[in-house]
């Protein structure tokens, strides 16, 4: 939900990418080595600017002046609240599937649901039919939710259990950032073609570690909230089975246990700048995304955040007790 003229964290470090990816590759031109080192580089650089800043902001809520402390207090709140794209993921998608209501939808609906989708996904989406526009938008609240929300959460979350110990330990917004940075680096450069094969093989690999635990913990802790007690093992070790037969260590676990817990089949023939890519079917047995079923998955993660927060804060007081 954040204002858009107003300039985004995540903005910023989108421009520090570019900058760097072409001062590097500037430098580096087609040597495979050179790319991969660039791409080391470029990931210091921006995690390394990204936290300092943060760490800067935090310190302003420890300073004695009440005026200047309690602007410290309202920027980290804005900064922390920036992290967490809730609210822009859901009305993204909800934007999407509004376009769509009905069997009967004219082209016109479709053309501009296309374009809304092209906009959070990284699939071609020229020729998707209905089902799947649906498809895509039902896979892509499953997928970017590990990254947009529970992933930034979870670091937050560290970051007030090191300040528990010292405020001088980086803290919620320090952490959020560096993951923030990671996950901006492989949004834009962590692909499998041309340079940035190499070129985005760091960042690619640093947001799949710091992504790693928040992934698992969504797929340990979404189906409490969903399913009856009994069926929660079994949820689990289906998803974790089906989740770990895509290519990427954590997208194909958060779209399985959504699927599971949403019941929707996920899956299929995507194509990416003009290449075939069939990603498993996950759900088989569950029908295919509707706009009912999309709304599920929006909810759950909803639901799911309120959780994360009240169980973190039970947590804490009984450590703290």
């Amino acid at each position: 939900g954040d204002p858009k003229r107003i300039p985004h964290p995540v903005e910023a470090m989108g421009f520090g990418v570019t900058y760097l990816r072409k001062l590097f590759e500037s430098i580096a031109k087609d040597n495979k080595l050179c790319l991969r080192i660039s791409g080391v580089f470029i990931t210091l650089i921006l995690i390394i600017i990204s936290g300092l800043i943060a760490y800067s902001i935090e310190r302003t809520i420890f300073f004695e002046n009440i005026i200047l402390k309690f602007c410290g207090v309202f920027l980290l709140t804005i900064s922390l609240a920036s992290s967490i794209a809730s609210r822009s993921l859901r009305n993204s998608v909800l934007g999407v599937i509004n376009l769509v209501p009905d069997v009967k939808s004219s082209n016109d609906d479709l053309e501009c649901a296309r374009e809304k989708l092209a906009e959070i996904v990284g699939r071609d989406v020229e020729s998707l039919d209905r089902n799947e526009i649906f498809r895509a938008s039902a896979e892509t609240a499953s997928e970017n939710a590990i990254d947009g929300i529970f992933a930034p959460i979870f670091w937050i979350f560290i970051g007030i259990i090191l300040w528990d110990f010292s405020h001088h330990l980086p803290g919620p917004l320090t952490l959020v950032w560096i993951f923030k940075a990671s996950s901006t680096i492989d949004s834009m450069i962590g692909y499998k073609r041309g340079r940035l094969k190499w070129l985005g093989t760091a960042g690619a690999r640093l947001d799949d570690i710091l992504t790693w635990i928040p992934c698992r913990l969504v797929l340990i802790t979404l189906p409490f909230i969903t399913i009856s007690w009994r069926e929660i093992p079994k949820t689990i070790k289906q998803a974790l089975k089906e989740g770990r037969q895509d290519s990427s260590p954590n997208s194909g676990i958060s779209e399985a246990i959504f699927a599971y817990c949403a019941e929707v089949r996920m899956g299929g023939i995507n194509y990416y700048k003009g290449v075939k890519k069939i990603k498993p079917i996950i759900a088989k047995y569950y029908p295919i995304a509707n706009i009912n079923s999309i709304k599920r998955i929006l909810n759950l993660i909803l639901r799911l955040q309120f959780s994360w927060i009240l169980y973190f804060i039970l947590i804490m007081k009984l450590v703290n007790q």
